[in-house]
């Protein structure tokens, strides 16, 4: 890969992961004291993303797969979405903000896939070449929660100023758009190939099932999720709530410790096995509420911080892992279909379910417009992931999950509904 290259991907990484952490972080914020929406809104909201991700991928294999080069599609999607990002900041109430944020998020959530698409056509080791690239993406995210807090858009009490942070997204992703049209080509692999739903959705992995351990860990992976979209919604208003100054670029602070367990993320796993590596990641989940619980801006303002700090550990040793699991059970060609199935759990199902009683939960222990019983609504995410955490220990055997387990092998999927 040439050095021009390499800039041009790790620009196209910067960009694609600074448009969606310039708004996506202080959505919830936004919406309980700009728009003045519910809990249950707020939930609602945040479902775009589930609902976008399980829309995905019929974009991806029905269209960027077969018919147009992933860099012009992914032009075109990240212009349309500069304008719905910029139309959204116009919204004066839910009922006209949430139909085009939906819009919104089932345009952008293919745009993940697409990335990482142009990203791995161009490298001839991607296990080797990827991460430079990636942690972009990364440092991107952490760049716009660091504007936001520089300009001072997430200041308690500074609701209106947060109407800007759609508007930076909204220019990002023009500028995205039009950079990409000079990004490498990208041809269509599946050019005249026929296609099932089954493939598109990963839905040819699903005999990894028969498998109990992987079983419950596919059950483990969707129920893990619901305490993850609580902080998804709820972390950004609770901070400023309890009175923490610099609310954005604090929460930053949870992508500097995924950049950081990333790459110690081999060497644990060699030491620690799957299994360890899950409950660990689980154990972390309950623990970092357990903080939220009892934290706040005084004397246990390290509460509050490590919480945010556990966020490398949460989504490093279980989704990593996972996917790393799930990338050695599946066997060399059923991986994508594999990776996929398992993202259409998680972050579909998943987290639209934990969207959802989020908003239920919130609402629950509201006492006023600015007072919440903010304790007992993060001690409920803690407990999901503690009996998450149990029933995982109790149920899931770790053997042979290096090496592909040959009874697992799928065979050539058969599918009625070909596109």
């Amino acid at each position: 890969m040439t050095t021009g290259i390499r800039v041009k991907l790790s620009t196209m990484m910067f960009l694609e992961f600074f448009i969606w952490g310039a708004w996506f972080v202080t959505l919830g914020t936004y919406l309980l004291t700009y728009l003045k929406t519910s809990g249950v809104e707020v939930g609602a909201a945040f479902t775009t993303q589930s609902i976008g991700a399980i829309i995905a991928p019929f974009i991806i294999g029905l269209i960027a797969d077969r018919y147009f080069s992933a860099q012009k599609i992914l032009g075109i999607l990240h212009l349309v979405g500069g304008g719905l990002l910029w139309w959204a900041s116009l919204a004066h109430d839910f009922g006209s903000f949430y139909p085009v944020i939906l819009i919104y998020m089932i345009i952008y959530m293919p745009t993940l896939a697409l990335v990482n698409s142009i990203s791995f056509r161009q490298m001839k080791n991607p296990s080797k070449e990827f991460a430079p690239i990636r942690v972009l993406g990364t440092i991107g995210w952490i760049i716009a929660g660091s504007l936001i807090t520089w300009l001072n858009w997430d200041k308690h009490g500074n609701a209106e100023a947060l109407v800007n942070t759609f508007k930076m997204a909204a220019t990002a992703s023009i500028l995205l758009g039009l950079f990409s049209f000079t990004l490498p080509k990208t041809p269509p692999v599946k050019r005249g190939q026929k296609t099932s739903i089954g493939e598109i959705l990963g839905l040819d992995a699903i005999r990894l099932l028969r498998n109990r351990s992987y079983l419950i860990f596919f059950l483990s992976s969707i129920a893990i999720c619901v305490p993850l979209a609580f902080y998804y919604a709820f972390a950004n208003p609770f901070f400023g709530e309890v009175g923490m100054k610099a609310t954005t670029i604090t929460q930053s602070l949870g992508q500097v410790s995924e950049t950081v367990f990333m790459v110690l993320i081999p060497l644990f796993f060699v030491r620690l096995g799957v299994k360890k590596m899950l409950a660990i990641g689980m154990i972390a989940w309950a623990l970092r509420y357990v903080f939220f619980a009892y934290g706040d801006a005084g004397s246990n303002y390290w509460m509050l911080i490590a919480g945010i700090a556990l966020h490398g550990v949460c989504y490093d040793f279980f989704f990593v892992t996972g996917q790393i699991y799930t990338d050695n059970l599946a066997g060399e060609k059923f991986k994508s279909a594999a990776q996929g199935f398992i993202t259409l759990a998680t972050y579909g199902v998943g987290m639209l379910i934990g969207s959802l009683i989020a908003g239920k939960v919130y609402d629950n222990y509201t006492i006023n417009a600015s007072s919440h019983q903010w304790q007992s609504i993060w001690l409920i995410p803690a407990g999901i992931a503690a009996v998450v955490l149990i029933v995982f220990l109790l149920i899931f055997k770790d053997r042979n999950t290096m090496q592909t387990d040959p009874g697992l092998i799928i065979n050539e999927p058969k599918s009625n509904f070909e596109v």
